[in-house]
């Protein structure tokens, strides 16, 4: 995958830029300390991911990321947590905290590079085959996927697909959070931001900002946190 970096600190690019050397399926096509200067080379060059900070000088990288097109996909790195609802609400591949580490950095380009292999498969089409109370069939890799609803840990939103996490495998399908979420039981599944849904049976701890699933992080949207924790208040997580 080509790929550039935007961060204006030069510590900051100088160690995205090691992880790149470690990364053989990365491609690093420059380095950029503003915006402005990653713009311009976008618009001539063929790029695959970004790998864009968020607080800078002029242009900030959300803003920033909203003029990008969605052919090229974003990986947000920043040192400030409190950014990772709005990555969510951009349709960020993922949102990397500051200093990021090597095994967290590998599962995004992970991510990016399963995304750029399902828009490249023309022969991929969306789909929910079949429902019951207990499971759900999807269709991913030409293959049939049978997974029971008590096994799924979150599903992700990601662009047109969907990630289906369960404890030992992710699945992806061409099709929209919200079409998965009108085929899964209201009493397990809940949506907590514009990316995700989790299983409520899953759930080892929350804070205001965050629910945590074994080593998952998802952050709480705004727009869903009071409902969220009217469930809670209820006992029905």
């Amino acid at each position: 995958m080509n790929c550039i970096i935007v961060d204006d600190e030069p510590l900051g690019r100088e160690a995205i830029q090691l992880l790149i050397k470690e990364t053989p399926e990365l491609k690093l096509l420059g380095s950029f300390g503003d915006t402005q200067s990653a713009g311009e080379f976008l618009l001539n060059h063929p790029v695959d991911l970004v790998f864009l900070d968020i607080r800078m000088p002029g242009t900030d990288g959300i803003t920033f990321a909203r003029t990008i097109k969605d052919n090229t996909l974003v990986i947000f790195t920043t040192a400030y947590p409190e950014y990772a609802v709005d990555s969510y609400e951009l349709d960020a591949i993922d949102y990397l905290l500051k200093p990021i580490e090597a095994a967290r950095f590998q599962k995004a380009v992970s991510k990016a590079s399963d995304y750029l292999q399902l828009l490249q498969d023309k022969s991929q089409k969306s789909t929910i085959e079949s429902v019951t109370k207990e499971h759900i069939f999807v269709k991913a890799d030409r293959r049939y996927f049978k997974i029971l609803f008590r096994d799924i840990l979150f599903i992700e939103g990601l662009k047109d697909y969907v990630i289906i996490q369960t404890a030992d495998r992710r699945i992806i399908t061409n099709t929209t959070l919200k079409a998965m979420q009108e085929r899964l039981p209201e009493d397990m599944f809940l949506r907590t931001n514009k990316s995700y849904i989790v299983n409520l049976n899953k759930i080892d701890s929350f804070d205001v900002n965050d629910i945590y699933i074994g080593t998952h992080e998802l952050s709480i949207g705004s727009r869903y946190r009071e409902y969220f924790m009217e469930k809670f208040a209820k006992g029905q997580i």
